[in-house]
């Protein structure tokens, strides 16, 4: 099997890490060789954090390098403008159209940028989804990450939902199983 490459991206407290985590349990229980590595960026304070998750027979690197991500989950719509060029040609970049503004523009310094989901969908195949509110049904706004993962679930139909529903149990505290689940659920049934 080849190597896929997926690619999460957000900026810190979004829940790219759990979302990695969550991702590679799912792989790992399918029998896959499966590599993560983790770039925080300023994490605390809003800044740009990446993951990496790549899976296969063999796995040598955990790296994803420009042009050879199969998938790039976006929590954030500036990060999808950010990460593009990472995707590979035929790959699916699922975003989460929530803003979450950058300093300059919070001192007015700059403007965030308009018609990110078009301009996108420009260059490549765009999913874009409004995963904040599915998140607040669910429960809470901090569910966007599973939400998310609810929605690539659908795109890799080589995995089994009761893997993804058995890698929420295993990653998952067990005082927010409920809510996850739910957030799980929301993304893997929603409309995109």
């Amino acid at each position: 099997m080849k190597t896929t490459s997926i690619m999460i991206v957000g900026v810190g407290g979004q829940g790219t890490l759990l979302a990695s985590k969550l991702l590679g349990n799912v792989l790992i229980g399918q029998g896959y060789d499966v590599k993560l590595s983790e770039v925080h960026g300023m994490s605390q304070r809003g800044g740009s954090v990446v993951t990496y998750v790549r899976y296969g027979d063999a796995v040598y690197s955990p790296i994803v390098d420009e042009g050879e991500a199969d998938y790039i989950l976006s929590f954030e719509l500036l990060e999808s403008a950010r990460w593009i060029s990472y995707l590979k040609e035929g790959g699916v970049l699922l975003t989460n159209t929530q803003k979450t503004w950058p300093m300059p523009v919070i001192t007015g310094a700059a403007a965030y940028p308009e018609d990110i989901v078009e301009k996108l969908s420009a260059m490549a195949d765009v999913r874009a989804v409004d995963a904040l509110s599915l998140a607040e049904q669910a429960g809470s706004p901090k569910a966007v990450n599973v939400v998310l993962i609810g929605v690539l679930s659908r795109l890799m139909k080589d995995i089994p939902e009761e893997a993804w529903t058995r890698a929420i149990e295993e990653t998952v505290p067990a005082k927010f199983l409920e809510l996850n689940r739910k957030a799980f659920a929301l993304g893997r049934e929603g409309k995109q």
